[in-house]
């Protein structure tokens, strides 16, 4: 492993050897994103066509994560769940154990605090600058540079993520400590499952009354019910344009990956005995639907009153 830390290299001028691993549809538009910035990047992933992809655009392949890191100084992960975290960096092979001290580690899963609290004590024994940074904002912030990151850990870790955070998003928030971030961004799509969830049932409530969708839609935007999901993201088809409800639920936060947000939300809720009815009965509602309906979009939650609106 490379010994050049962050700070050596900022101090000359150069920008920091980055290994991005983790090529998803979250993670290659992030990686393209810093090679746009001209960062140096080395990046793994399982699948060959993602790997390829930003070959193409300008990054270097590594065999391994190890690999990857060899000679980084900055080390990105997106990966699906905390079981993938874990292995990455306290695994056989794990980063952790390589990577020499003053290197900082982003990880921009979304994972249980827990979870990423353990691999934030154990780089913080071994000198390692360790940063949990969940992100909001979906595929198209992603690629349009504009997500929101929501970040635990130390603030002068912060403060050294913070130029590279600001290539892939516009909105970088320092929630406190190790995992704060995890419980910030879960806090948040918790509520996000509750409102599109509620705003599905009260348009349908109305249309099953008589009432026109788009027109109810914006009796509720201009009162006390304003939400949201009624401002950018109508659950209903063909109310409101370029959202996935009115392109067949395609594109989008897929229902399955709420689910997983929602569990994520249940199980800290359990850890730390605070009481969430309204969080478990979004939870129990989306478990339902994503038996069929996992891969499409979250507001594909409408057809739980009006099947019609998924065929």
């Amino acid at each position: 492993m490379g010994t050049q830390n962050i700070s050596t290299t900022e101090k000359n001028g150069a920008k920091p050897n980055i290994a991005f691993i983790g090529l998803g549809n979250m993670g290659a538009p992030m990686a393209e994103n810093l090679l746009k910035a001209g960062y140096s990047l080395s990046v793994y992933d399982l699948s060959e066509a993602a790997t390829q992809r930003l070959q193409q655009a300008g990054a270097s392949v590594a065999d391994s994560p190890k690999d990857a890191a060899s000679n980084a100084q900055v080390i990105i992960s997106m990966l699906p769940a905390g079981k993938h975290v874990h292995s990455v960096y306290l695994g056989e092979n794990g980063l952790l154990a390589e990577l020499p001290k003053g290197t900082l580690v982003i990880d921009s899963s979304t994972i249980a605090a827990a979870d990423a609290t353990v691999v934030a004590e154990a780089a913080s024994n071994l000198g390692i600058d360790f940063l949990d940074a969940p992100v909001s904002g979906g595929t198209g912030g992603a690629v349009a540079g504009s997500l929101t990151f929501i970040v635990g850990g130390s603030a002068h870790a912060f403060a050294k993520a913070e130029p590279i955070l600001a290539v892939m998003g516009k909105n970088i928030f320092h929630a406190g400590d190790h995992g704060a971030g995890q419980v910030a961004k879960i806090c948040n799509n918790m509520l996000l499952g509750i409102l599109m969830a509620g705003t599905a049932e009260a348009i349908n409530l109305g249309v099953k009354n008589g009432l026109d969708p788009k027109v109810l839609s914006d009796i509720m935007l201009q009162s006390s019910g304003r939400n949201w999901t009624l401002e950018v993201y109508n659950p209903y088809p063909q109310v409101m344009e370029n959202v996935p409800s009115s392109n067949g639920y395609q594109g989008g936060f897929m229902s399955k990956l709420m689910q997983k947000d929602l569990n994520l939300a249940m199980q800290t809720a359990q850890d730390t005995k605070v009481e969430t009815p309204m969080g478990a009965k979004a939870t129990e509602l989306y478990e339902a639907h994503t038996v069929e309906n996992g891969d499409k979009d979250f507001s594909s939650i409408m057809g739980r009153h009006d099947s019609s609106v998924l065929s």
